[in-house]
């Protein structure tokens, strides 16, 4: 049963049990994107993904995809890159730029899902200090990167882009050892890649993983803007 969400922000979501099999996790339509709207659901295991023409979808799909900090796989081609310094890594300097590139169309996907209501909500929660986004630059050329959102500690991965060779890649190696360092538990995938289970993403039974929201997104988290954080360097 997919159930309709009004455009109360406080209506509570359905309990993610309820979410279909197939297609898998599909839970509600409708609702709103507001940022209240969007930590609720973030909170208990719960994320939309639509394309434009379509109401909001919210899902929470099982197994779940999860990376742990500590647990990053680096290829020894990875760590030869990190190591020859081709690339120069910020945090939140250009966020707009970084979450317009994840929207750009790829060779094997022509459309995107991140239509402009996405753009415009995760934009807002960017200005409220719990959205951020990982920029690889190349010569002063953006080349690479990802954000998302972190609650608690806890970072919603949401996209990523790459433009260079391993650059999404390397965007990702630095979050995990600068969450890592702030004592981060985990970092939402949402779903299964190849791309993402090279770099040491698993999945988990999904009440485990909301069972571990519960308890990590009410802890302290590193709230505004990361700007002026200098990246740790990866091991």
């Amino acid at each position: 049963m997919i159930f309709l969400l009004d455009d109360n922000p406080n209506t509570p979501f359905p309990d993610v049990s309820l979410a279909e099999k197939e297609p898998d996790g599909l839970l509600a339509v409708g609702g709103d994107l507001t940022p209240q709207r969007l930590i609720q659901a973030y909170q208990l295991g719960i994320f939309p993904w639509f394309s434009e023409g379509e109401p909001i979808l919210w899902w929470s799909p099982d197994p779940r995809t999860v990376l742990y900090p500590e647990k990053i796989k680096i290829s020894r081609s990875l760590r030869k890159t990190l190591r020859k310094k081709l690339y120069r890594v910020t945090f939140d300097h250009k966020f707009d730029e970084v979450i317009r590139a994840c929207a750009a169309p790829r060779d094997d996907s022509p459309g995107t899902w991140l239509v402009p209501e996405m753009i415009n909500a995760y934009t807002e929660q960017y200005k409220l200090g719990l959205a951020h986004s990982v920029e690889v630059w190349k010569e002063n050329q953006l080349v690479g990167g990802l954000y998302g959102m972190a609650i608690g500690r806890v970072f919603f991965g949401e996209s990523m882009f790459s433009r260079a060779n391993d650059s999404s890649k390397v965007a990702l190696v630095y979050l995990s050892s600068q969450l890592k360092a702030w004592g981060f538990r985990m970092i939402d995938c949402q779903v299964y890649t190849r791309h993402l289970a090279s770099l040491g993403a698993e999945e988990i039974p999904r009440q485990q993983f909301c069972q571990d929201l519960y308890s990590w997104t009410r802890l302290d988290t590193q709230v505004g803007s990361w700007a002026s954080i200098e990246p740790i360097q990866p091991c």
